[in-house]
């Protein structure tokens, strides 16, 4: 049996531990990391096969490591974990070479499966029910963010909504879909 060298970047230190014992488990070698910095020194001991990256680490996007590890084992399976998912983040991940991308809480079952299926999700798949407004509106928001590179000035200007506005809606969570 061939061992199964996963990389985990998440900052939450609970959960970090958690997955780090579950994957172990279920027959994985784990290097944890709570950062973006601990992340790139355990790249430089071992190339890893697997990765799971939380989207935002300690104020920094866990994004940053999909170029080295993809650099270091071009075959190299990653999946993204976030708290707050949005089509945007999620095509960005799959552009910069994600396998996966999953929004938190999943169960470790959904992460294994996600880490060793094939198929490599279209991110631009039409989904089977609409979206409702409030959902499209974060959306749109998202996007036209990220095109201002986290700018919430240059964006309320963009979206012609005032400031404020932009960060109340911006401090809320996602609509349900």
């Amino acid at each position: 049996m061939q061992t199964k060298h996963l990389l985990l970047v998440d900052d939450d230190p609970i959960f970090n531990r958690v997955l780090t014992r579950a994957m172990t488990q279920r027959g994985f070698d784990v290097a944890s990391a709570h950062s973006i910095d601990e992340g790139l020194q355990a790249l430089a001991t071992r190339a890893p096969g697997y990765a799971v990256l939380d989207l935002n680490v300690a104020g920094s996007s866990g994004l940053k490591l999909i170029g080295v590890l993809k650099s270091t084992n071009p075959a190299c399976r990653i999946l993204v974990l976030t708290g707050y998912a949005s089509i945007t983040t999620a095509v960005d991940a799959i552009k910069l070479g994600a396998n996966q991308y999953l929004a938190k809480p999943v169960d470790v079952d959904a992460i294994v499966n996600a880490l060793e299926a094939e198929a490599v999700p279209d991110a631009e798949a039409a989904p089977e029910e609409p979206l409702s407004v409030s959902r499209l509106e974060w959306e749109h928001i998202q996007r036209v963010l990220a095109e201002h590179d986290g700018n919430i000035s240059a964006t309320a200007r963009a979206l012609k909504m005032h400031r404020r506005t932009l960060q109340r809606k911006l401090s809320k969570r996602p609509a349900k879909e």
